[in-house]
Order: structure tokens, then sequence, then C-alpha cells
């Protein structure tokens, strides 16, 4: 999905980003995000993108996490955690 935003404004470090066409929507990023050249009144490109690899590891370590609190998968310890 690309979505493309004015830089409206700066304030305390966060940046107001407002979505083009209509700006009625607000998007509130930090500052240390931004490009080094954006200035206010800046047209930005955003891209936002599902990466479903590191999607699915992660999906993964959570199941081996509960797994292994919920003692699936191996005997259960009898040590206290």
């Amino acid at each position: 999905m690309k979505l493309v935003a004015t830089l409206d404004r700066i304030e305390n470090g966060i940046a107001i980003l407002l979505v083009r066409p209509e700006e009625s929507i607000q998007i509130l990023w930090p500052v240390s995000a931004l490009p080094e050249d954006a200035v206010e009144g800046a047209i930005l490109d955003i891209s936002v993108d599902v990466d479903k690899g590191k999607t699915q590891a992660a999906e993964e370590r959570v199941q081996s996490l509960l797994d292994k609190l919920l003692g699936k998968g191996s005997q259960q310890s009898t040590e206290p955690i």
C-alpha cells in the first residue's frame, strides 16, 4: 500500500502528516524517522507492506515460547520458573 502525505508541521519531536488528497486524516510520525531533507510542506511517499517471511518467523517464535510455557512438546520441568 502506498500513501502520499503532506508534512504539515512538527510539534515536540512529532511530525504531523496529512494524508492526501483530502488531508483530513492525520498520522503522527517520529521526526527521527523522516528523511533528513523533509521540511514542513514536503510531500512524502509512504509505503506500507507486510513482510510475510518475518511475520511467519515471529509467529513461530511466539508459538514456540507458548509451547515451552505450557509444557507442550517436552516433559514439564519440576524446577520453579
